[in-house]
C-alpha cells in the first residue's frame, strides 16, 4: 500500500490543458508558415492581410494562454477543482481555437466568441482563486 500515493498525477486537468495549448500553439504557427511560404513572404507579415491577421491570432494566444493556465493551475493546486474546471479549460481551448478562425474572416463569430470567452474563464477563475485564498469557498 502507497500511503503517500507517489504514483498520483499532479494537476491532471492543468496537464492536459498544458498539452491542449502546446498544440494549438504549433497549429497556429502552422497556419503562418504555411501562408508565408505560399506568399512568399520570409519574414514578419509582409503586408500582407492574412498573414497579419494570423499573426496577430497567435500573439493573443500567447498574450492570454500563460496566465490562465497558471491560474488553472492554481485552483487546482488548492483542491478546487473537479469535473467544471475541465469544462471551463475545454471552453477556453475551444475560444482560443474560434478566435483564430475570426480572425481569418471566415467565421465571423469565433473573434467575439474567443475573446469573450477567454476573459470571462479569466476573470471567473482570478474570483475562485481569490475566494479560495480568503478561505470563503
Amino acid at each position: 500500500m502507497n500511503l503517500l500515493n507517489l504514483n498520483a498525477v499532479l494537476l491532471p486537468t492543468t496537464l492536459c490543458l498544458c498539452a491542449a495549448a502546446a498544440v494549438i500553439n504549433f497549429w497556429l504557427g502552422l497556419r503562418i508558415g504555411r501562408l508565408r511560404i505560399a506568399r512568399k513572404v520570409e519574414m514578419g507579415d509582409g503586408n500582407d492581410p492574412l498573414i497579419y491577421a494570423r499573426m496577430r491570432a497567435q500573439s493573443n494566444f500567447i498574450e492570454n494562454t500563460p496566465i490562465t493556465l497558471i491560474l488553472f493551475a492554481a485552483v487546482e493546486l488548492a483542491g478546487k477543482g473537479s469535473w467544471w474546471l475541465a469544462l471551463v479549460g475545454a471552453v477556453f481551448m475551444a475560444g482560443r481555437i474560434m478566435h483564430a478562425f475570426g480572425m481569418d474572416g471566415n467565421f465571423k463569430p469565433g473573434r467575439p466568441f474567443g475573446t469573450a470567452s477567454a476573459y470571462l474563464v479569466q476573470l471567473g477563475l482570478a474570483v475562485v482563486a481569490v475566494l479560495t485564498a480568503v478561505r470563503v469557498i
